[in-house]
């Protein structure tokens, strides 16, 4: 028997948790070398962010059916290009589940030094498995620690605003004594707003298990609304304190920033129990991409672009087979990105999963403007603008990530066309048997 569905607060919990993961405590050293660009970047990102938050929310309220984003890009745009934007952003979740194991990891040693004895491979995947365990008893299950792990990641972000604001109430001077002196250029603010760009993806994760929601028309876009800008309110206060607390050539190459400032200003010592609530940030991630990682290969397969056994779920509702097999795929990357530092390897995993993530979201932008024209009538300007404001920001982003992860997002693309034309191939051979009163062992369904 399946579970109930989810509702708004699982749903916004999805959007913040899976947002907020482990780039945000990496963030202000990442975007310290930048100065004040660092400030018009993070306003650029949120501005298109919410650009494309709009996007999704409305496509959920004017395609309440349709199954999540390859419902959405597949209902107007066709089969192929619904394929290719789902296939990039399948394999860029499992890496970026791949990622997130192997980040806490790091985390999980500073805070407990005496599991650093642990093989950090096998502790990674022990996180991986342990997440895919708890999906597998279903949406349900999932939800509930999603709904915890986001409401105790929110924690130190709390703590970061509360001390930004103490600091500024009783010694003003000191946001003033460390000014960033870069100056401010177009080319600067827009790398910038790329690397605020990584720590955004998750805005559409209401949208992934849209068949699994409760009254999704209503649900889906105000809690991807909702989620949204909380995450970016969070995002820009705890971005910004440390930028102007801390002097820029020692935030830049700090390995804890956030660590880093509540020692200074809290006293030492005190950022070892931030640490502690980065790790629980990291699990919730995980976790919450877990669960959408298992929906969305549901889908896929459901719509005879997968192998059709890895639509089956099992007595409780979740995806078994789903969960299984991108959970052996993350698990590779794990094994991979330990044969380079752990630096170099999520630099490059960030940037191949931004680019990957792109595509959809410029189809799901486009597919609203087709959406548009397809209703008319006096909301058509409406949905044509944010279709378009949707559209020009991940063009704005393309061009920001710079020609490499570019091409890393066209190659990931074509790597998904043998398995296209395979399955579309058996599809035709099952219509062509049915035609004749005969079946084809394992066809898999028709498309719908």
């Amino acid at each position: 028997m399946s579970e109930k569905k989810i509702g708004f607060w699982t749903c916004t919990a999805l959007v913040v948790g899976n947002t907020i993961g482990m780039g945000i405590f990496l963030l202000p050293a990442s975007l310290a070398p930048y100065g004040y660009n660092a400030m018009i970047g993070w306003a650029i990102t949120v501005l298109g962010c919410v650009a494309l938050a709009m996007v999704f929310a409305r496509l959920a309220r004017e395609l309440p059916q349709a199954d999540g984003p390859y419902g959405y890009v597949r209902t107007t745009l066709g089969d192929l290009v619904a394929y290719l934007a789902l296939w990039s952003y399948w394999v860029s979740v499992w890496i970026t589940n791949a990622a997130l194991a192997t980040g806490v990891v790091g985390y999980v040693v500073a805070v407990f030094p005496e599991l650093g004895r642990v093989q950090p491979s096998l502790f990674a995947l022990a996180l991986l498995w342990t997440f895919v365990v708890v999906n597998l008893f279903g949406v349900r299950t999932g939800g509930r620690v999603q709904v915890a792990t986001t409401a105790l990641k929110l924690l130190p972000m709390l703590a970061v605003a509360l001390l930004g604001a103490w600091i500024l109430l009783t010694s003003p001077a000191t946001y003033v004594a460390h000014l960033p002196t870069r100056a401010v250029t177009l080319g600067d603010a827009m790398a910038a707003s790329t690397i605020a760009l990584f720590a955004m993806l998750g805005i559409e994760s209401a949208t992934v298990p849209a068949t699994q929601v409760e009254h999704p028309g209503r649900t889906i876009p105000r809690a991807t609304m909702a989620g949204t800008l909380l995450t970016a309110a969070i995002y820009i206060v705890v971005s910004t304190v440390p930028l102007l607390l801390i002097p820029s050539q020692e935030l830049a190459e700090a390995s804890a920033p956030f660590a880093l400032l509540v020692d200074r200003f809290a006293g030492a010592g005190a950022g070892r129990w931030l640490a502690l609530f980065v790790v629980v940030s990291g699990l919730g991630a995980l976790n919450g991409w877990t669960l959408l990682l298992g929906e969305l290969t549901r889908t896929m397969a459901a719509n005879g672009v997968l192998p059709g056994v890895l639509a089956r779920g099992n007595r409780r509702g979740a995806p078994s087979a789903a969960l299984i097999v991108t959970g052996l795929l993350a698990s590779a990357m794990v094994w991979m990105s330990y044969s380079k530092s752990l630096v170099d390897g999520f630099t490059f995993l960030s940037k191949v999963v931004t680019a990957a993530n792109l595509p959809l979201y410029l189809c799901c932008a486009v597919a609203l403007g087709v959406v548009a024209k397809r209703r008319g009538g006096a909301g058509f300007y409406a949905l044509l603008l944010i279709a378009a404001l949707g559209a020009g920001y991940v063009v704005f982003a393309f061009i920001g990530l710079g020609e490499e992860p570019f091409v890393l997002a066209l190659l990931l693309a074509a790597a998904g066309l043998p398995l296209y034309l395979a399955m579309h191939a058996r599809r035709i051979l099952a219509r062509w048997a049915a035609s004749r009163g005969r079946a084809t062992p394992h066809s898999p369904p028709p498309s719908r």
